[in-house]
């Protein structure tokens, strides 16, 4: 028999973990489960019905949370200018000098941005910073014009989803330290997103399957009504 941990236990006293939930009562019933001593960051997860392994149904892109993420964001800024970097929020910018430094093992930053001139010279670090998921990405937002722009919309809560090779998807929709309103606003813009992103090419049922959790809760499953529309 699996045993199962004090918290997991206290969490299913405190709530129906087997039932289905609109955004809205998951949002309100996680907040009635046990909380670890520091802000847990809340995720949704999603499993998809397209195939990853073909290019026209894959699942990418970015959305702007109206309360933001409650993460602190590390930006790395290839560019040219560092100095309009920096003053726009990035903590590192430059570009031989930073991509050396990438090339030299170092990682302390959450999120790359880019100038479109700036790409010539980051591809070629495109094998170190790709597996980890930092390579600066027109579609994602990190490759601009306007770096200045890129670096604020990043830092002001914007995050990238994107569909793995198992067709599963995890966003980090905010903390629980935030309301309950601001997560379901937070949600609901996630949802949206995600729906309006369902490639054109694909016939079937598009989410199969929805939760949400926190760092150390167990997930509450949301109802197929709250996405069976996309």
């Amino acid at each position: 028999m699996v045993k199962l941990s004090k918290k997991f236990r206290a969490a299913a006293e405190a709530a129906d973990l087997s039932k289905e939930y609109t955004i809205a009562e998951a949002v309100e019933v996680l907040g009635k489960l046990p909380k670890a001593n520091f802000d847990e960051t809340i995720e949704i997860s999603l499993k998809l019905g397209v195939d990853p392994r073909k290019g026209d149904e894959m699942v990418r892109g970015t959305v702007m949370l109206p309360h933001g993420s409650g993460k602190t964001v590390r930006v790395l800024a290839f560019t040219n200018d560092p100095e309009a970097a920096k003053a726009a929020g990035a903590t590192e910018a430059g570009l031989e000098d930073m991509i050396a430094k990438v090339q030299g093992g170092w990682f302390d930053f959450d999120v790359a941005v880019a100038t479109p001139d700036a790409m010539k010279d980051v591809r070629k670090i495109a094998r170190v910073l790709g597996p980890k998921g930092l390579m600066p990405n027109p579609k994602a937002g990190t490759v601009s014009p306007d770096i200045a722009k890129a670096i604020t919309e990043v830092m002001a809560g914007r995050v990238e989803y994107k569909v793995d090779k198992n067709a599963s998807l995890g966003v980090g929709v905010g903390k629980r330290s935030f309301t309950g309103e601001q997560v379901v606003e937070n949600l609901t813009a996630i949802m949206e997103a995600i729906g309006k992103a369902r490639p054109s090419v694909f016939k079937g049922r598009y989410i199969k399957s929805a939760s949400i959790s926190a760092t150390q809760t167990p997930g509450i499953k949301l109802a197929s009504t709250e996405y069976a529309k996309y």
